[in-house]
């Protein structure tokens, strides 16, 4: 398959930049596809997208086109921050083709259209009666689809106002999204471990991708359209060959969930980032790993290359990171208050990123001309030691370039059996009422007709260039002030903020929504920049003192202060720690994790957990009934890390002992005395009543917006064996 045709070699491979003429040139095309000829009117029409950028941009008020600047200004700044929904935001992404479009989901079940930079609202649709889960538009910026909560996703034409098809086949959450490139299609993938590619004119799932054991996070088609690579929490990647419906490889040197992926936009490569806090580059022509990345502090969650291919952007927590990786570089570190960033797109040469906290959204701009891009020290540490091995190349790295087709219309597969319409295809009487249902409310017509339906767009008319966002001065304290804000709103142990109800933010009140509830007391995360339970106050001189009054003996005293009692608490700590590593070197692991229980301390269970959790061979039933009561008391933690072990732990147990436990516990007893048999079933009952005592957690915690909501949902479906 890979051989279809000639490839065309690229230049260097995210050191240097490649000159434009290779990257634009091609040698050969692949065979050109027959058009479709029953393609929708309302669907892969390119008259009114050419200039896409340039009407957002036009919509914008004169007050953010280009202002002189009187000094230095800003590498990053903050653009704007908004309420976005009546309920919390669940998920948003931003349009790459013209890097102005942003939609949103929420909890209260709608999908809102907005344009960076302007508060306004452009359209709300509605239609879910689920949390939409996950977002994504079409590369012409014409279409949208969502998938929520409940397993259904529902595509909306943006310059029609209107629903266009309303599918369903999941039967978890969806998670992720993807169009293809070129074809009327789309793929899903979902809590419920499958890939679904679905055709939208015909309103049916053509083809299951099965293979995943966990949930898909996200799912990207290569530029070509050929394959489509899918991410999950079962930590790898799998990379499928559309027309030949079968696996092509598998990734698995990640050691945590994948969280995104991204194709390089001109070669053979791909990116894949993870909870393991690294990147990974792969090539795709002999399937190996090209390099890996330092491990950054927190998980990896947003990437995007540039446009020309020269380097990797990664959003991490309030900074951005510029990568090469051959040889594994950081080429810049960039200091952003974005919190988590959610989504990045780039438009005049200027980075775009998003992201989200509770009911607000807030967007943020990079100034790429002042990014170092190329020229860095290669990497120091490199945590896999078989990157060492790799060769270091000198000059030009050759690697195929992708060959896209020629025509728009052209089938992804052309060798795979569609589904039985039973499965793939809701009956035309629920989906003629789910599309009643289903409205696109214009809330700014003005800005609606000016970005989706253009008057004066002509194919033939090259877009305009896209005038930047105008970059503040370097002092600018309402900036300052400003980025102060975003930052206070993305700290989870702030006090919440207030809900606000449809009619404060002009929103109808939407019928379909359902309530969730949300947990009072504020869980500490993980990621942090400053201790917990340590106030860094409590360290300095009081305000009201100056530094030339205190007395060394004074700053000494000030520095030691709490001092003797942390040590008392980690001499604990450790003696704790010694003494369960003691039993563990016997190879008794029940006894360890008895011990460990003993000392009633949850840092310590939390501790041996991380270790068991690594090794799932360890798992035995006999050590599900002394650790099901400490799961209970992790699901219940402040603490985010704890709340996180307990849910692997429990998942983990669900998996390897769930239909052990329910064969038990439904068969009758045996002829004669089994002593074995017997205390597996006293095992089992037990096992059985303690993660009874686990539902309503699950059930409260299940509302929870975010990977963490996520994880207890999945628990829910693997519990409902025992109901």
């Amino acid at each position: 398959m890979r051989d279809s045709g000639p490839g065309r070699k690229s230049g260097l491979s995210g050191a240097e930049p490649r000159p434009s003429a290779v990257t634009q040139a091609t040698t050969a095309s692949p065979p050109t596809v027959p058009a479709r000829q029953t393609a929708s009117p309302s669907i892969g029409q390119p008259h009114h997208t050419a200039n896409r950028a340039d009407h957002l941009e036009h919509a914008t008020p004169c007050k953010t086109k280009r202002m002189a600047a009187s000094g230095p200004t800003k590498i990053t700044w903050k653009l704007q921050e908004f309420v976005a929904h009546a309920g919390n935001v669940t998920c948003l992404v931003l349009g790459k083709n013209s890097g102005r479009l942003l939609a949103t989901g929420g909890e209260d079940c709608r999908v809102n259209l907005w344009s960076v930079s302007k508060p306004n609202c452009i359209m709300s649709l509605t239609g879910h009666n689920t949390p939409v889960e996950c977002i994504q538009f079409k590369d012409s910026e014409e279409l949208v689809v969502a998938g929520s909560r409940s397993g259904s996703l529902r595509i909306w034409d943006l310059e029609a106002a209107k629903i266009l098809r309303t599918l369903s086949g999941h039967k978890a959450n969806i998670c992720s999204l993807d169009f293809h490139p070129f074809g009327e299609f789309v793929a899903s993938g979902s809590m419920d471990t499958n890939v679904k590619l679905w055709d939208i004119r015909r309103k049916g799932c053509v083809m299951t991708y099965k293979g995943h054991t966990n949930a898909v996070r996200c799912l990207r088609f290569s530029p070509d359209g050929r394959w489509i690579a899918a991410a999950g929490d079962d930590s790898t990647v799998k990379l499928w060959d559309l027309s030949a419906a079968k696996i092509l490889t598998e990734f698995t040197d990640h050691t945590g969930p994948v969280n995104i992926v991204e194709f390089h936009p001109n070669e053979y490569l791909l990116a894949s980032g993870s909870s393991d806090r690294t990147i990974k580059f792969w090539d795709l022509e002999k399937f190996k790993m090209v390099s890996c990345t330092e491990v950054e502090s927190t998980p990896v969650r947003c990437i995007l290359f540039n446009p020309d291919g020269c380097c990797l952007y990664s959003g991490s927590q309030d900074s951005l990171h510029v990568y090469g990786w051959e040889p594994p570089r950081c080429f810049d570190v960039l200091p952003v208050n974005w919190g988590r960033a959610a989504d990045l797109a780039i438009c005049s040469n200027q980075l775009i990123g998003a992201s989200f906290s509770q009911v607000t959204v807030s967007t943020f701009v990079v100034d790429l001309n002042r990014v170092k891009k190329t020229g860095s020290i290669v990497q120091g540490v490199v945590e896999d030691e078989k990157l060492f091995n790799l060769p270091v190349t000198k000059g030009a790295v050759l690697r195929r370039n992708y060959e896209r087709p020629l025509t728009t219309c052209s089938r992804p597969q052309s060798k795979v059996k569609e589904e039985p319409e039973s499965e793939g295809r809701i009956p035309s009487g629920e989906e003629e009422k789910d599309d009643k249902e289903s409205t696109a409310e214009i809330r700014n017509p003005e800005e609606y007709k000016e970005i989706f339906q253009p008057q004066n767009a002509i194919a033939r008319t090259p877009p305009r260039r896209t005038d930047p966002f105008p970059a503040p001065p370097e002092d600018d304290t309402v900036s300052v002030k400003e980025v102060e804000k975003v930052t206070a709103l993305t700290e989870m142990h702030s006090p919440a903020v207030k809900r606000l109800q449809p009619d404060q933010l002009n929103f109808p009140p939407t019928a379909t929504s359902t309530p969730i509830n949300q947990p009072e007391e504020p869980i500490i995360p993980i990621a942090k920049n400053e201790p917990i339970g340590l106030k860094v106050a409590d360290f300095l001189p009081p305000q009201n003192n100056k530094l030339a009054d205190l007395s060394d003996e004074d700053a000494v005293s000030q520095i030691r202060k709490g001092h003797d009692t942390m040590c008392v608490v980690l001499t604990s700590r450790f003696k704790n720690l010694d003494t369960v590593r003691a039993v563990w070197t016997t190879g008794d692991v029940k006894t360890s994790i008895d011990s460990a229980v003993t000392m009633n301390d949850l840092a310590i269970v939390v501790d041996i957990l991380n270790i068991i959790n690594l090794k799932p061979a360890l798992w035995k039933l006999d050590l599900c009934p002394s650790i099901i009561p400490q799961i209970d008391k992790l699901l219940q933690s402040k603490y985010e890390s704890y709340v996180q072990t307990g849910c692997t732990s429990l998942k983990l147990i669900l998996q390897r002992f769930g239909p052990l436990m329910a064969d038990n516990l439904v068969t009758p007893p045996s002829i004669g005395v089994d002593i074995t048999r017997e205390e597996r079933h006293q095992k089992c009952k037990l096992c059985y009543k303690q993660l009874k005592n686990l539902l309503p957690i699950l059930q409260s915690k299940a509302g929870l917006p975010g990977r963490q909501g996520s994880a207890f949902r999945e628990l829910q479906l693997l519990m409902a064996a025992f109901e």
